[in-house]
């Protein structure tokens, strides 16, 4: 028996408690979806658990919203308010934003959305709206028929689902959408220039409309079926992706939350200022990741030298740390089969990384003191030449790997550490490839292609890498995904998609480099990872596919290099 998605529905509060209309668990179930109804509760723990059994979820009209909750002073026109819906709905709505559920937000539920997500309401159409409404929002005819159209946005999702830009729908409300917020957009406005219906900015599978698309199938009206079997495509989409995340490991082969230690982060919490914690390794599906000791370039006096290998200890000493704080939910990993244990174990895993060779020095006994770390891999540079390579930034100081250079990649084959390209320039990548005994890996580069900066890879890099048996992870740093404008999900997708053509999908992956100023509109955090996952799925990649580009290459390599090690 095929599972339907179970579609979250937040029930309204009446005299006997919680009630719904039927309009709107018909409408899921026409849609092909398993509605489920959420009373008001206060118990967190309980309606943390209920998010994470949600494929979808749509916030139901009712009453109005207390506006002390989005920062307002109530105002005399204000009518009837529910508390035991108001807060629990809200913190609701930013959960299920987090965890990437997608959501449908009606009559109150699209201003439930907006007040949630950062925006501002009108407690009052016809006291607050600065242009008199020309048309009557509140009205009293059966609420199964059209009593006024809306102007849909011409590029907008929701033109796509309804195909027309002028469409008839019902209304019943006094309040409405004053400003979107941060992460939404209008979609489509009434005669009166009021709001109707909002969508996300962002690629997330969010539409909130002012009337009520569910009344009309009480009539046998089957012209608002379109949001509703959107929302169940969506959902089965995000099922899907959660399944596959559930089957394979995931991992992310780079990111730079050790630059934010300093400031006091909390990586047992939803720390706002960084974009890698349990809760959005959570939240996203996200199993693991690579957590580098990073070090600029400095000065390359022996003082500076030891400074810097100083530094790299006392980094990968505080990943240590803050790993054993948390340790009944995370753990270091040192092999891909600590990675998969952990996993079965219930808990996510982080490995450990050095980007920059200068954390060396001219020192190679320090290569196999990181490796004996737990170090798997050192990027052989950063932004500038050292003693090993040129970099993609630097000045051609040595025509590409130094003879410095060769014998650290000759250690670093002996000791089993992988050898990272990223940031080096073409000539030091070509020498890498001939004189390491063992593949490479990019661990966040992207498409020169694409984006013609000297950090990406050209296609002949690319073909050169793979032929070696290396791998290149695409990253998620706006800077290498476009040269103007602004990068979002859809090109990292054409990224992957390119490196994929190119190398074929037994060589890519995805190193995000979060924290390190990666993060775009789209996957701007561990939390939005699924979105890449489904992202793919749209792309026709299939779950083969996702375990080799979300880790299962990268783990490939890593386990050749360490078996090579042993040998």
């Amino acid at each position: 028996m095929k599972k339907l998605p179970i579609i979250g529905i937040t029930g309204n509060y009446g005299e006997k408690g919680c009630e719904l209309a039927s309009g709107y668990y018909q409408s899921v179930l026409e849609a092909g979806g398993t509605p489920f109804v959420i009373p008001p509760y206060e118990n967190e723990e309980a309606l943390l658990n209920t998010v994470q059994q949600l494929d979808g979820l749509i916030l139901s009209g009712g009453g109005d919203i207390n506006p002390l909750l989005y920062g307002q002073e109530p105002i005399p026109e204000l009518h009837s308010i529910c508390p035991e819906r108001d807060e629990m709905e809200l913190h609701l709505v930013k959960e299920a934003f987090n965890h990437q559920i997608p959501m449908l937000g009606i009559c109150r539920g699209i201003q439930t959305l907006v007040a949630a997500l950062g925006g501002e309401l009108y407690q009052d159409l016809n006291s607050q709206y600065k242009k008199a409404p020309l048309i009557k929002h509140s009205q009293d005819l059966a609420r199964e028929y059209a009593s006024h159209t809306v102007s849909i946005e011409k590029d907008s999702l929701l033109n796509k689902l309804m195909g027309a830009e002028t469409y008839n729908v019902n209304s019943f409300h006094h309040q409405a959408v004053k400003e979107c917020g941060p992460h939404l957009q209008i979609s489509a406005r009434a005669a009166d220039g009021v709001i109707e219906a909002v969508e996300s900015n962002e690629y997330k599978s969010i539409i909130g409309v002012q009337w009520h698309p569910e009344c009309f199938i009480l009539r046998n009206d089957h012209s608002m079926m379109p949001l509703f079997g959107w929302l169940i495509d969506e959902a089965n989409s995000f099922k899907e992706a959660k399944r596959i995340h559930n089957r394979i490991l995931t991992l992310d082969s780079h990111c730079d939350t050790p630059m934010f230690f300093n400031q006091g982060i909390h990586f047992d919490q939803r720390d706002p200022k960084i974009l890698v914690d349990l809760h959005k390794m959570e939240e996203g599906h996200l199993d693991s990741t690579i957590m580098v000791a990073y070090l600029p370039q400095g000065d390359r006096d022996p003082e500076s030298s030891l400074a810097a290998t100083a530094k790299a200890n006392r980094i990968l000493t505080q990943i240590e740390e803050m790993v054993a704080a948390n340790c009944t939910q995370v753990d270091i990993a040192y092999t891909p089969r600590d990675l998969y244990t952990l996993k079965d174990q219930g808990k996510h895993s982080i490995m450990l990384g050095v980007e920059n060779g200068y954390a060396i020095g001219k020192d190679l006994s320090q290569i196999e003191h990181f490796r004996k770390r737990g170090v798997v891999y050192m990027t052989l540079c950063h932004n500038g030449d050292n003693d090993i390579c040129d970099s993609a930034r630097g000045n051609n100081e040595h025509g590409g790997i130094s003879p410095f250079g060769a014998q650290v990649i000759s250690e670093m084959n002996r000791t089993g550490m992988m050898v990272d390209l990223s940031h080096a320039s073409q000539k030091s990548f070509f020498d890498a490839l001939e004189i390491s005994q063992t593949p490479i890996v990019c661990s966040h580069s992207s498409a020169r292609a694409l984006c013609d900066h000297p950090r990406n890879l050209t296609d002949d890099q690319m073909k050169a890498l793979a032929q070696h048996g290396g791998v290149a992870q695409v990253t998620l740093y706006h800077g290498f995904l476009r040269a103007e404008g602004e990068a979002t999900i859809l090109d990292a997708i054409e990224h992957l998609n390119h490196m994929v053509n190119v190398m074929g999908v037994e060589h890519v992956g995805i190193g995000t480099d979060f924290d390190g100023d990666g993060g775009v509109r789209g996957i701007a955090s561990a939390s939005e990872l699924i979105n890449f996952t489904r992202q793919l799925l749209k792309e026709r990649y299939n779950e083969d596919d996702l375990r080799l580009i979300w880790g299962g290459n990268f783990l490939r390599v890593m386990k050749d290099i360490q078996t090579y090690e042993s040998n």
